[in-house]
């Protein structure tokens, strides 16, 4: 390489580490087309493609507003797996333990068992059960004292009390604030089928205690669109149980199974362990309260969850937002000891923002929250979410943060988009939404087949409207380069 070559390679890596510098570059014609189609003016734009590889010290980036803080939505989600790849690893796994200080004879445990938390993110009902399954291979068949939660992993142990809901639909999925103990997700397991003249729905499985109705109308929309018409549901309960009554609409001939976030999520895991452990034989006199084990306390059973390399794939390829904010908690966890007046989530920050120092990337503008971009509060630069994607393709965990995200006309939240662009199947790209933002976050190779960071968000109140300009910056890049200006087809 020549001595030029060489002064311009360092130069192009300072800018990526430092920040933009220079004019800001011109949106391709296709993506001012698209911003003006839905209304939504330049301004609301902001974007960067940074060269990778071998030549990058040979190709200019190209930036648009570059140096903006924004809301990234779910492209945040890049941010917390490259840190937590980095700093955790890819073996680091989540675990979930059944231990006991009270004594064991002849079957019977007289005292409590505590269930411990330890961010299993895959601690569903299958799971619980072969847990249990366990605990009654060890022997156990009665408990005479109460279930105990531990939540203490993380601090506070339930963030999510005294929290206002993020939109109008706090029951889905999308919306749990998730504790180190996340059993089922802390969502009740339903089944919906549409009959005749109405719609059922029973929890899997059933739950003893808990009564289940529905005033749900039929509709005529695709069974995929099932919670189009959901309304809030009413839940009441009385010495006989709780009752959960269902509003809304439903479509018709279709069944479906979905985690619904109905029940305080003690009293689910009373119910669910009541259940299960009653089918496995087993009897419990006691109840459920929060806790933490004792330090004398014996293990019992214990599961692993997958490793978090494995984890990812569906954290970005599907947006699991319980996952990722779970992830960002690990990232704060070795540091709690040592700061016992720090929240976990403060501490993870901490650990993001000295991952950013230490690879020359700057925070100014950066706001985070919980790591997982569903936020109104969270903020970052193109610039600096791109510089992270260029850190993590020369960094050792490359393939597996390229694994995980979405491939573009294939699958994961871009299986529908950009199929007839040569970037399909090609393009590596992470999605992000909320009401007022579309955003995208990856990798792109361009004709020459030289790979491009890619990021760009659209923060207004038509942002939806505007996603065709996301793509459309894709498209370009994937067709010509960023800094190409493509000929008349």
């Amino acid at each position: 390489m020549s001595f030029v070559r060489i002064l311009w390679a360092g130069a192009a890596l300072l800018m990526v580490l430092s920040g933009p510098v220079g004019a800001q570059d011109t949106l391709p014609d296709t993506v001012k087309a698209a911003l003006q189609k839905a209304g939504v003016p330049p301004e609301a734009f902001g974007a960067v493609a940074l060269p990778l590889g071998p030549l990058a010290g040979e190709s200019r980036p190209w930036r648009y507003r570059a140096d903006v803080p924004m809301q990234p939505a779910s492209t945040l989600k890049v941010l917390t797996s490259v840190v937590a790849l980095d700093v955790l690893g890819t073996g680091v796994r989540g675990s979930t333990e059944l231990r006991t200080a009270a004594p064991l004879s002849d079957g019977v445990l007289a005292g409590d068992l505590v269930l411990k938390g330890g961010a299993d993110p895959d601690l569903g009902v299958p799971e619980f059960w072969a847990l249990l399954t366990d605990l009654r291979a060890q022997g156990v068949r009665e408990v005479r004292g109460d279930l105990v939660l531990d939540r203490s992993l993380f601090r506070p142990a339930r963030m999510d009390i005294g929290v206002p809901p993020f939109d109008e639909t706090p029951e889905f999925y999308y919306n749990v604030i998730p504790d180190a103990l996340q059993l089922s997700s802390s969502v009740l397991p339903l089944e919906f089928t549409a009959g005749p003249t109405g719609v059922a729905a029973r929890t899997v499985p059933v739950l003893p205690g808990l009564t289940i109705t529905s005033r749900m109308a039929l509709n005529d929309k695709r069974c995929e669109d099932w919670d189009d018409d959901w309304k809030p549901a009413t839940v009441s309960r009385g010495t006989g149980g709780t009752t959960i009554e269902l509003h809304g609409a439903f479509p018709r001939g279709c069944t479906r199974r979905a985690g619904l976030q109905l029940l305080d999520r003690n009293e689910l895991a009373e119910r669910l362990f009541r259940a299960l452990w009653e089918g496995l034989g087993g009897r419990w006199t006691g109840q459920v309260r929060e806790g933490t084990a004792a330090a004398d306390s014996r293990l019992l059973a214990r599961r692993e969850s997958r490793p978090w390399g494995e984890v990812l794939r569906n954290l970005n390829k599907n947006s699991d937002n319980i996952q990722t904010r779970l992830l960002y908690l690990m990232l704060g966890v070795p540091a709690m000891a040592a700061n016992p007046e720090v929240t976990t989530a403060r501490l993870a920050e901490r650990v993001v923002r000295g991952w950013l120092a230490n690879k020359g990337i700057h925070d100014g503008g950066l706001v985070l929250d919980n790591g997982s971009g569903l936020s109104r509060s969270e903020r970052i630069t193109p610039w600096q979410l791109a510089s992270v994607l260029k850190v993590a393709q020369a960094s050792r965990y490359a393939p597996d943060l390229a694994m995980s995200l979405p491939v573009a006309g294939v699958d994961g939240s871009m299986r529908n988009r950009l199929k007839d662009s040569p970037a399909a199947g090609w393009a590596r790209l992470k999605v992000g939404g909320l009401r007022n933002v579309s955003s995208i976050a990856g990798y792109v190779d361009d004709e020459l087949g030289h790979p491009w960071a890619v990021v760009a968000f659209i923060n207004h109140d038509d942002a939806s409207k505007a996603r065709p300009a996301l793509d459309a910056l894709v498209d370009h890049i994937a067709r010509w380069g960023p800094n190409a200006v493509p000929q008349a087809r």
